[in-house]
């Protein structure tokens, strides 16, 4: 299978298979959200990011081997609309960045700090906090053994540039810094980046675009 990373409200998922880890990615809601479910191939234990719309989709696609986690990116309510729901009829253990709690509805079970791990299966995922977008954002990162790493950055990152700051010119210097130096500056160019909205990109792609962000300051 071809993974082209492009997905539309009331479409299929699409799905990358990597040697360890398979990630269906499916949009949901009237902002075109994506949420992303993680599988384990050893042990079949499965994480979702984002509950953000459409129950019934997330549960569709889950299936009858159900979740263990689901990781809330940040606290917009875009991204946990569907969150309540989701953990009622899977039980799964809940993830957030610890400045982001309190404005996610549904408790956290577990608050997360940078540089925490958050394991699916046998699969471990690397959180980076990146202030800006929101206090308490947080991205997962996958370093692939078999490959390059995958990168899922919520709002933070896009193609084209980071998420809004609300024309908060103190909020985009912090974002576009943890940005910079937690992913451009830590990862390589093959990295796939798996944002909360619209199509993928790698960060070999935005790299060059940086110095020009910086200076239109969104």
């Amino acid at each position: 299978m071809t993974y082209s990373g492009v997905v539309k409200v009331g479409g299929g998922a699409d799905v990358h298979e990597l040697p360890d880890l398979m990630i269906s990615k499916v949009a949901v809601g009237p902002m075109d959200n994506n949420s992303y479910l993680l599988r384990c191939r050893a042990t079949d234990e499965q994480l979702l990011i984002d509950a953000a719309n459409e129950p019934e989709t997330l549960l569709t696609l889950i299936g009858d081997d159900s979740i263990a986690s689901v990781v809330t990116t940040h606290r917009h309510g875009d991204h946990w609309q569907a969150l309540a729901d989701v953990v009622r009829a899977t039980g799964a253990r809940t993830y957030a960045g610890r400045y982001d709690v309190e404005g996610i509805p549904v408790p956290t079970d577990v608050p997360v700090e940078d540089g925490d791990t958050i394991r699916v299966g046998r699969v471990e995922l690397t959180a980076r906090h990146l202030v800006g977008h929101t206090p308490g954002s947080i991205a997962l990162i996958y370093d692939d053994p078999h490959g390059h790493p995958h990168v899922f950055t919520g709002d933070c990152l896009f193609p084209g540039g980071v998420g809004n700051t609300r024309k908060d010119p103190e909020a985009f210097a912090s974002l576009i810094n943890d940005v910079e130096t937690k992913l451009f500056g830590a990862l390589p160019d093959e990295t796939w980046v798996y944002p909360g909205h619209g199509k993928d990109t790698t960060l070999g792609n935005e790299r060059p675009h940086l110095p020009e962000w910086r200076k239109r300051g969104w």
